[in-house]
């Protein structure tokens, strides 16, 4: 009777099991873990569809304001620069373009699903506060807002990268002496995809035939090209969107701001384990 008894028991248990839509086995996304970055890739899936945030918690949100999540999805919250390398150990990951392009994803066609808003997160150039009016910092932005630019954004990433430039000039600004610039060098800080492409590919360009050298410093992470802004160390940094910049600034006390909107990188899902989105439909 009590081996009748636990037969019962587990055949009530699977058929429950299967009522529920099956093994109740998770899907695994990774996420950035940085603040903004991880409200963005959560938002991203919540206008797929797969998950539901609380009310009002828009570009702060984490993974504690999901409210409903029918598709039992395990969120696993990644340094944004490694989630291409952890992509095969996942279902999928929500990856910035910009990592994506530099772990060979092409956005325009490996990503399963795209943002199709990017209002909040242009890409800026920015630079200690106090420091933005210097004719330096003034002829590199008007660099990075050149026609040059956005048909080399345009060409080279096929929507992968988006300019926003409204107006490109033709990379100067009349307002500046640019000879008293000749021999003058700036700095600046710069994620490798695409960030530095664009500066060594066309602003450093731009920029020499007025004799002002560019020097870009490649970095792998968020956090530093911000100290070594906010310290004087270098003179710019071009990687990041303002939701992450205004938390940053909020969370260690710099003095950082943005000059200028260059491009946007729509953020996308990855499949890893999975090659479609059929495990979330």
């Amino acid at each position: 009777m009590k081996k009748l008894f636990s037969l019962a028991l587990a055949l009530t248990l699977v058929l429950a099991l299967t009522a529920c839509g099956g093994s109740g086995k998770s899907v695994t996304i990774a996420v950035p873990n940085d603040t903004t970055n991880e409200a963005r890739a959560l938002m991203l899936l919540e206008n797929l569809g797969y998950i539901k945030l609380k009310e009002g918690a828009g570009i702060t949100a984490t993974k504690l304001d999901i409210v409903d999540n029918p598709h039992n999805i395990e969120i696993n919250e990644i340094e944004a620069a490694q989630l291409p390398n952890v992509l095969k150990d996942v279902d999928y990951a929500v990856i910035n373009s910009n990592y994506a392009l530099d772990g060979g994803l092409n956005p325009a066609e490996d990503a399963l699903g795209i943002e199709g808003s990017f209002s909040a997160y242009g890409n800026i150039l920015c630079v200690k506060e106090g420091r933005q009016k210097e004719p330096v910092i003034q002829a590199l932005l008007a660099a990075l807002e050149s026609q040059q630019v956005a048909d080399y954004i345009t060409d080279k990433y096929n929507g992968a990268v988006i300019s926003v430039v409204d107006q490109p000039t033709d990379g100067y600004d009349a307002s500046i002496d640019y000879a008293a610039l000749n021999g003058a060098t700036v700095s600046i800080a710069a994620t490798p995809t695409p960030h530095a492409e664009i500066l060594n590919d066309v602003v450093k360009g731009i920029l020499a035939a007025k004799g002002i050298t560019l020097d870009v410093k490649e970095f792998t992470d968020y956090v530093q090209p911000n100290n070594v802004v906010d310290s004087g160390e270098i003179d710019a940094n071009y990687f990041q969107h303002l939701p992450y910049l205004e938390d940053f600034n909020a969370e260690n006390g710099t003095h950082v701001i943005s000059i200028g909107a260059i491009h946007v990188e729509p953020m996308g899902i990855y499949g890893g384990k999975q090659t479609t989105l059929d495990a979330l439909n």
